[in-house]
Formats: C-alpha cells, structure tokens, sequence
C-alpha cells in the first residue's frame, strides 16, 4: 500500500478503489482501527456502484506516522481528565481530532483531489465533522456515521462496552485474536460475527500490532471538545447513519448529529451496532451512493 507525507510531520497509508476519474468517496476510521476495518469488499462494492474509494490509516495506527516520541499512559490520561485537570490532561497530547482531519484533506490534496465526499465512522466520523467545519469547501457531502457531537451527554456508552473498550488487549497474537470476541458487545445483536471479529484481528495484529497510539488517540478525541456550536452553522450536505444495537456509541450520538446540522438526513438503522455486518452492507452502500450523488 502507497504512503505519501502529508505534512511535515506525518505520512499517511492509503489505498484506492475504482476508477480515478469517479466522484471521490474518502473513507475515515475510527478509534485504534486500520484502514482494513473498512473492509475491503466493502470498498469494491462502493467502488462498483462509481465511486472512487479512499481508505485510509490515521496517524499513530496502521502504517502511517506513529508518535512515539509522546507516550501516554491511557490509565493516567483518564485519571487526570476524570480529575478535572484539564491542563494537565492537555499537556499530555500532541495533537487533536483538527490535527487528524488535516492529515485527511492532505492525503486528498497529495492525491491531487481538490474536494471529496467524505464518510467517516465512529472516531472517524468526528474527524469527518472537523473536516467539513474546518474546510467547507473541500467536503462536497459529509457522512457522519455511528458518532457524535462532542458532547458528553450523547453517545454515551454503556458500562458494559465502555469496560471492554478500555480494557488491555493481550500482547500475543493468539490472546489478542481471541479477545475481539469482546466486541460482540457493541456489535450487531442480531448479525454479531466472531469470525469476522478475529479475521480482522488477526489481519490488523500482523499488519501493525501498535497498542502504544491508542492512549494518543483517545486523548484528541476527548480534549477536542464539543462541536455543537460549530455544527449548528454547517452547510455541507450532511448524512447521519446509526445503528439502533449501538451500544458504544449509543443512538443519541446520531440523533443529536442530525438534529444540530441544518437540513441533515437521519437515517437509524435496526440491527446494525457499533459495526457494519456484511448482511446490511446494500443499505448502507445504497445510502452513501444516494447521498453522494
């Protein structure tokens, strides 16, 4: 997979589906997730329907630039933020969700794209958001899917998924495959996938087993705030996706999303979690396809 420096202090991994020369559809994980959590059938699929598909890793996962010369302890980072010191919980990141959505529109302007659907899910979906607040006019439609707003009182997990979220993955290959079985949690009630769970795990595991970039990570999503402010006065044409078995992001999070941004379509999807089953793969390319036309 290609990488191309996008500022002077990161390099992104990327890779692309369909035909250049499509409408650009640019796909943004989530928390901790590689690239290869957009699946890549997933991306065909899209790409088929005439869409030129982007997926990438975000900085500290995956093969893009990892920060390690920033190390944050994630126990004592939401110790502090727990605490209430914010200074000091702000002095232990080194960059936030903006730094995160401009390392997305210089992959776009290194690829030589001037503006770009952009679809993003969960954490991803944030840095979605900050893309289409920051720089409007590169965001020809926003896609927020399965995230939130910022604001502590939407979204939030519940104790069961929050437990597993931060829970320590073991270091070695075979514990840390068998452990996605964890995630059934937040996942599809009805289409939870084991398999599919441990396939990525396994795949993510011997592509870049990186736990250290997780603590930076959730630290830019927590000290960037609220965007409710902001997102009342967005006018990029705005589609939110939610599943209702959410559970790590709870439904809210959408619907709140939906409600802030003027003229936003919600669309709640039953049996869908904190996940994308195969089996809902057609709604959810029809939507993005409808959307970005």
């Amino acid at each position: 997979m290609p990488n191309v420096v996008v500022s002077p202090e990161v390099s992104i991994a990327y890779e692309t589906f369909g035909d250049p020369e499509d409408p650009p559809v640019l796909l943004v994980m989530g928390f901790g997730a590689q690239m290869l959590a957009w699946h890549e059938d997933f991306c065909r699929a899209l790409a088929d329907r005439g869409r030129c598909v982007i997926r990438y890793d975000n900085r500290d996962c995956g093969l893009s630039t990892k920060f390690d010369e920033h190390p944050v302890d994630m126990g004592k980072f939401i110790a502090t933020v727990s605490s209430g010191d914010i200074p000091a919980a702000l002095a232990m990141v080194p960059y936030r969700l903006r730094d995160m959505a401009d390392d997305g529109l210089g992959l776009l302007t290194a690829l030589g794209i001037e503006c770009a659907h952009v679809v993003g899910a969960s954490m991803g979906g944030m840095i979605a958001q900050t893309m289409a607040l920051s720089s409007p006019e590169r965001v020809l439609t926003l896609t927020s899917m399965m995230s939130s707003t910022g604001e502590s009182e939407y979204g939030q997990s519940s104790p069961e998924a929050q437990a597993a979220l931060f829970t320590p993955k073991p270091a070695d290959r075979e514990g840390y495959v068998a452990a996605a079985e964890k995630e059934l949690v937040w996942g599809s009630k009805r289409y939870g996938d084991v398999a599919a769970l441990r396939e990525l795990a396994a795949a993510s595991y011997d592509r870049s087993y990186y736990p250290a970039g997780i603590g930076r990570q959730l630290g830019a999503m927590i000290l960037s705030g609220s965007r409710a402010d902001a997102l009342r006065e967005l006018r990029v044409p705005t589609l939110v996706i939610h599943g209702l078995d959410d559970t790590l992001i709870t439904p809210s999070g959408g619907k709140r999303t939906a409600e802030l941004v003027p003229g936003a379509e919600l669309l709640l999807i039953p049996d869908m979690g904190h996940d994308r089953p195969r089996e809902l793969w057609p709604e959810l390319i029809d939507a993005v396809v409808s959307h970005t036309g």
